[in-house]
Parts: structure tokens; C-alpha cells; sequence
């Protein structure tokens, strides 16, 4: 796997020299800056491109969250911080993991599997290509473009710019958001019941408080606000 290009920026100097002291043991990260202020940053990549950014929060001046919001076409952020009260506005800003400090090396180790897991999805993600007649989708993989009945498919994943297409089989990765997808005609037959998840209405087995049950005991989390769609089926 090729090194994912990274920068660190937080304001106190040793717990910069901390992660940076981390990163050094994966070959897989590849450090091209450490600052001490959001600013100096934004200026190194005005010029540069980076795939994983190790954010503190308070920072002086501008905050990390400033800064993420100001690049979010950086793929991957980890934020590193010891305010925890602001970790549900972090991951509102496509945050992949969130480390509370004080941490030890195996929770850095930890948001580290997670970046290489992620970064592998999406070096192979299929991508949507385009629908065909009836009750099929093409999805992309590599060169190859395989076949998708839409009866199939018992449920949509979403996982950040990515949604998951599971049949009882397999698990398609597609270069889509949910959604996207939802909004796709052919797909009019699914039901969102959580942020991340959309259910064929037909496949439905049991609907209880936190989630329902879908054929062969697939389980899925019904969330707060999308209990009033589950009203569709009922």
C-alpha cells in the first residue's frame, strides 16, 4: 500500500512531537508537514495535497475544526483533543476517528487500522457506472462491470462518500452517497430507517424500538428521526 501523505497540527509542542513520534512507525503515513496554528497550515496546502490530517481542536487562533471545515477535500481526519464535548460537531465534518487525549500508542495504532481500512475501500471501491433495463444496476470493479439485481439487494450502507449494496452474498462498494442513491428512481423501493442505512421495504421481517429485522435475521438500527418512514410499511 502506497504511504498516505499527512500532516499534524496542534499548538502544544510536546504532544505534536508525541504523534509525530507515533506516525514515524508506520510505513504507511508518510509526514509532509507539522504546524502549531490552523493558519500555517492552510497556507501549506494551498500548494500541497494530503490524504490524512491529525487535527487538535484548540488551537490558537483559528480551531481545528475551522481548519477541517476549510479542507474537507482532505479524505481522512483524526482529531486529537481532550475536549470531548466537541467530538458530535467533529464527526458532522466526515471525521474517520476521534483520539481523547491523554492516549498511549496502541489507540493511535488503532485510528491507524482504521485509516488503512478506509483508504483501502476506497482504492477499490466499485463505482456506480449506470442502471440497465428492468430490475438490474451495473456496478464497477476494476475494468469489469458486474451485474446487480435490485430484488437482491436487501440493504444500502452508507460509509462516508460510499454506500455498500448488500445481498445475501456480497457486499458492493459504490462511488455514491446514500443519498444519492436514494434519489435514483430504480431505487424507490428502499426505505431510509438511519443515517447510514436504507432497507427494501419487502424484505422487512419485525420492526422493534432500535432496529428491525430483515430476511435470514439481518439486523439493522432505526434511528430517531427516521421512525415516521417505517410508518410506509406498516
Amino acid at each position: 500500500m502506497k504511504p498516505f501523505d499527512c500532516i499534524i497540527v496542534d499548538d502544544d509542542e510536546m504532544d505534536r512531537l508525541v504523534v509525530v513520534s507515533y506516525a514515524k512507525r508506520f510505513s504507511t503515513l508518510n509526514i509532509v508537514g507539522v504546524f502549531e496554528s490552523a493558519e500555517k497550515a492552510l497556507i501549506f496546502l494551498e500548494k500541497n495535497t494530503i490524504e490524512v490530517a491529525f487535527l487538535d481542536i484548540e488551537l490558537k487562533g483559528a480551531s481545528g475544526i475551522i481548519l477541517r471545515q476549510k479542507a474537507l477535500e482532505i479524505p481522512v481526519c483524526v482529531f486529537i483533543s481532550s475536549h470531548t464535548e466537541s467530538a458530535a460537531e467533529t464527526f458532522e465534518l466526515q471525521t474517520l476517528d476521534f483520539i481523547v487525549k491523554p492516549f498511549k500508542f496502541p489507540r493511535f495504532e488503532q485510528a491507524v487500522k482504521r485509516i488503512e481500512e478506509f483508504m483501502e475501500v476506497r482504492l477499490k471501491a466499485n463505482l456506480f457506472e449506470s442502471s440497465i433495463g428492468g430490475d438490474s444496476v451495473y456496478v464497477k470493479t476494476g475494468h469489469d462491470q458486474i451485474k446487480v439485481k435490485l430484488h437482491e439487494i436487501l440493504y444500502l450502507e452508507a460509509l462516508k462518500n460510499y454506500t455498500i449494496l448488500v445481498t445475501e452474498t456480497k457486499r458492493h462498494c459504490v462511488l455514491s452517497n446514500l443519498g444519492e442513491i436514494l434519489q435514483e428512481e430504480k431505487f424507490q423501493s428502499f426505505i431510509r430507517v438511519h443515517r447510514s442505512f436504507a432497507v427494501q421495504k419487502q424484505y422487512i421481517e419485525k420492526i422493534g424500538s432500535q432496529e428491525i429485522e430483515l430476511k435470514n435475521n439481518f439486523s439493522i438500527p432505526v434511528g430517531r428521526s427516521f421512525k415516521d418512514n417505517l410508518n410506509l410499511v406498516l
